[in-house]
Parts: structure tokens; sequence; C-alpha cells
């Protein structure tokens, strides 16, 4: 499957293992330090890329260390960079993550992702496609206010969309993402987003709120596995249960697994348990592309939970 990312580019710098989480004033000691290919939009294109997908980029870098630095890390990863061309009038972004196996925290610097505009993203483009996904829909503050044009036009020239919104820094979830899902197949929402976007303490009742007669949002519910409708009905798959050593970009495999899987197999729970899967395995490492799993690898790990489990 011939899939387009669009988004931000940036490396995360990992601090691991807090022994306790700072504070304004006071300084806390890390075990452990990483600096990985970060943003969500290049982990899922990396997690696309390890499970056999082509998997196209198109961002906006800086012509500096850190751009330089990415985009090696994404060539490494498989994933097509053609349509990148560093910028030297631009600075690229930074994200730094507080982690643990428990939680973690992050600061970003937004960067080169700000110059990257919907006027950029043209049709020529989105023909060598078949999907086109977006994530980091807050955090790309003036891509977001052509989205909605993007997945129409997308859709119009016979291409499936994806969307992840993820954390909005304001806070204030802005009515806007209602229009832009009107063009989206699959929204892959985390606990937070959905509850803000849904307007609905209740998983199942935010779920129903977002019906609009064509979206698939698939709900990313952490150590309580994910969840979506199906004709209405709650469908939900279980976590796996892993021993994380970094949660960084958990979600953005989960991400790529089920795009991976709905794409090319279509079937709803069949594609969760792979996404489920995906997400458990990459935290098996530090950083969000450190240890992502490819097809093979993916199916042998549900293998081995279920039989374990005595099947989920």
């Amino acid at each position: 499957m011939r899939v387009l990312v669009i988004g931000e580019i940036n490396p995360d710098l990992i601090l691991q293992d807090y022994r306790s989480f700072p504070e304004p004033g006071k300084e806390v000691v890390v075990e452990d330090l990483r600096l990985a290919l970060g943003s969500a939009s290049a982990i899922c294109a990396a997690g696309l890329a390890r499970l056999g997908d082509h998997a196209g980029f198109f961002g906006k870098v800086g012509a500096d260390v850190y751009g330089e630095f990415c985009l090696g890390e994404m060539r490494a990863a498989g994933i097509d960079v053609s349509l990148v061309t560093p910028d030297p009038a631009l600075k690229t972004g930074i994200t730094v993550s507080v982690t643990s196996s428990r939680d973690r925290a992050l600061i970003t610097y937004l960067g080169a992702m700000l110059a990257l505009t919907a006027g950029d993203v043209t049709d020529a483009m989105l023909r060598d496609f078949e999907h086109v996904h977006i994530a980091s829909y807050y955090l790309q503050e003036n891509l977001r206010p052509g989205c909605a044009a993007i997945f129409e036009r997308a859709t119009g020239l016979g291409l499936t969309t994806s969307l992840d919104t993820g954390f909005d820094p304001s806070e204030t979830w802005a009515p806007d993402i209602y229009e832009t899902l009107k063009y989206v197949d699959v929204f892959l929402p985390n606990e937070v987003e959905l509850r803000a976007i849904g307007k609905d303490e209740d998983v199942i009742g935010a779920l129903r709120a977002l019906v609009n007669g064509r979206t698939k949002v698939v709900a990313k519910l952490g150590s309580q596995g994910c969840m979506a409708l199906d004709h209405g009905e709650p469908v939900s798959v279980p976590a796996f249960r892993v021993k994380p050593v970094d949660t960084t970009g958990a979600g953005d495999s989960f991400n790529a697994g089920f795009l991976h899987a709905w794409l090319n197999w279509k079937d709803l729970k069949d594609a969760m348990r792979f996404a489920a899967a995906c997400g458990a395995i990459s935290t098996g490492a530090m950083g969000g592309t450190g240890c992502q799993a490819d097809e093979a690898e993916a199916f042998e790990f549900i293998r081995r939970q279920e039989n374990a489990a005595g099947g989920i």
C-alpha cells in the first residue's frame, strides 16, 4: 500500500527513568538519554515502512544538524523522503521527552513544522499514493486550517484518509475538527483526545458523539486496550501485557499497525488487534522507532500472547 504521511519532522531528546518528576526551581536526575527520530508523523511513517508499506513523507525541515539527523534516520527506516527539501531559512523543531515506564511528559519547540501549509500539498503529489495520513493536527498550526481541504481533495482523487490530532496544547479543542472529520475515513485519538473532542467522559458516549456517517473512530485507551463502534455497537480489544521500557511513540506505532491492517485486510477487529500488538511491541526499547515490528513479528507476538493467555 502506498501511504503519504503529511506532517512534522523533529527529533526526540528522551530523558529516561526520572527519579522524581521535575518541578520549577528544582533539578532531577535521569538514568539514561537518547536522541531519536521523533514526531508522531515520522514515527507512524517508520512503522508503516517497517510493516512493508511504501511510506512517503511530506513536511518541512531546517538545513541544520537536527534536520540532517532526522532525514538520515527516516531514510534508514525505509521512508521515502524525496518530497522533503531542507530549508536553510528554517530551524528544525525538537521535543524533549521526560519519560519512564509509568508515563511521560513532552516539551516541544515547533520550529519548521509551522512553515507547512495546505497549499504546499499538490494534487500531483497526492496522485502518487492510495492513502493520506496527517498527525499532530493541533501542533501544525498553519497546516490545520487547510486539513479538511487536503482530505477532500484526496477523497476526490480516490485516496482514503486518516487523522490523529494529538494533544491540543491550548486545551481549547476548537470545533473546526468536526468539519475536518467529515472528510476522514479513520480517526485515531487517544482517550484524552476522544473525551475532549467527543465532549463526553464516557468512552462509548464520546465514540457515539463522533458518528458522522463516514469516519471510523478507533480510540487508543492505554492499558485498557482500544475501542471502536461497529454498526453502532462497541468493539474492544484488550491491551497486550508487556513490561515497557519506553512508551514514546506507542500510539503512533499503533496507528501504523491499524492502517496497515485496515488498508490491506479491512476487518475492523483484526486491525485493532494487530494495532495493539504493534503499539505494545514498540515499548520494548527507547525511542518511538527503536522496537517497531514487521508484519511477521507482530503476528508472532499475537500468537505467543494469545497462547499464554489461553486466547483473548
